[in-house]
């Protein structure tokens, strides 16, 4: 393990390290202070003998001179065990539940990769959410990603928490589990979270990841990473069909905004790291099936955009690579409608692939043009008025 004393700045979540050769993109790497505290970071950046090294618990108090800064040679890793299922951790991995520690069956890097596409075998069997907007007119399906676009102050939470809770597999006594993750939620948010799956008692068949605003924001950017490793382990390993659902997308990217101006790079559209788009689909692209394999991964990120704005970077970018949208209406909310899904600002491209005879009903299609149909004479009579 190499050590370097040679600690030159620090500044937001960040700090320099000089005097170091060789050390790995994300390794971790371990912060001791004189006062015989510890704290954990991971490397950024490394040049010309030098490491950018992003600490978790952020910078504030860490003493320059006095302190070292241990390379592990690792990079995180999550525990992975079918004792996660009915348990509540936070953003790096540990218990929130008071609980013991799981017993790791494998630990895994948490920075995983995007499935490749010739491995990958097209979805055609959906998933029942339980909310009749989602499964009558945008059917959601195993292995597809599809993102619920919502605004300040609308229901999302609820709607998350409610396909949470309801979601299934129709038809099958397959296992069909869902990884919930949460990041940058208020500590109100996280309460209702954790409660409402206990109340229904649908943790038990569920892992949480919660993330709150009070935490550190490197957190944040774990947190939907250690949510979709435990998502591949319970599909691809337990042979299991996985709902991961990922609110709110806007504080994960606002996260990356933060370390990287920290990092003083040029920034992109609105602040946001160019990379924004690469980012993102390092998360969205780890949803499918892949051929061979009896489980599935199925996202549902949920991001609420900053003034009700489609064009913002993050809705703008993720709409591009997820396979369609449930937008949520600002005036059906105000109307007292729940829940206020958009039926003409909503799609679900994948939605054929997964409906009629054998799969929901026989005339599945008919009834919902036939819905959509009426829904646009209501609306030119409307205008019309």
């Amino acid at each position: 393990m190499k050590e370097s004393k040679n600690l030159t700045q620090a500044f937001g979540p960040i700090i320099v390290v000089e005097g170091i050769e060789g050390a790995a993109y994300e390794e971790i790497v371990q912060i001791n202070m004189p006062s015989g505290e510890v704290r954990t970071g991971k490397v950024l950046e490394s040049f010309e003998g030098k490491a950018v090294v992003q600490v978790f618990e952020g910078t504030a108090g860490i003493q320059l001179e006095g302190s070292s800064v241990r390379f592990t040679g690792k990079v995180q890793e999550i525990a992975l065990a079918p004792d996660m299922l009915g348990r509540v951790f936070n953003g790096a991995g540990k218990p929130l539940d008071d609980a013991p520690a799981i017993i790791p069956e494998k630990l895994s890097p948490i920075s995983g990769e995007a499935m490749n596409p010739y491995s990958r075998e097209f979805p055609d069997d959906y998933v029942q959410t339980g909310v009749s907007m989602i499964d009558c007119l945008n059917t959601v399906v195993r292995g597809q990603k599809i993102p619920v676009f919502s605004g300040a102050g609308l229901p999302h939470a609820e709607l998350a928490a409610q396909i949470a809770r309801q979601a299934s597999v129709r038809g099958t006594d397959e296992d069909f589990v869902v990884v919930f993750a949460a990041m940058g939620v208020s500590f109100e948010e996280s309460q209702f979270f954790i409660n409402e799956f206990r109340r229904t008692g649908a943790l038990e068949h569920a892992v949480l990841f919660i993330n709150t605003a009070d935490n550190p924001v490197v957190e944040r950017i774990s947190t939907p990473r250690l949510a979709l490793t435990t998502a591949e382990y319970l599909a691809f390993e337990k042979d299991m069909h996985v709902l991961v659902i990922m609110t709110d997308m806007t504080n994960y990217a606002e996260a990356l905004r933060e370390v990287s101006a920290a990092q003083k790079q040029v920034p992109g559209r609105r602040g946001f790291p160019g990379y924004l788009y690469t980012d993102l689909s390092t998360l969205y692209e780890r949803a499918g099936r892949i051929k061979g394999r009896k489980g599935s991964i199925t996202q549902i990120p949920i991001l609420s955009m900053p003034e009700d704005d489609k064009t913002h970077p993050i809705p703008d970018l993720t709409g591009y690579i997820t396979e369609g949208q449930i937008v949520l209406d600002r005036k059906l909310h105000n109307a007292g409608i729940y829940p206020p899904i958009s039926v003409a600002g909503s799609l679900s491209r994948l939605m054929g692939s997964g409906i009629g005879e054998g799969k929901t009903r026989e005339d599945h299609s008919g009834v919902k043009d036939q819905l959509f149909s009426s829904y646009a004479k209501g609306v030119d009579i409307r205008e019309l008025a």
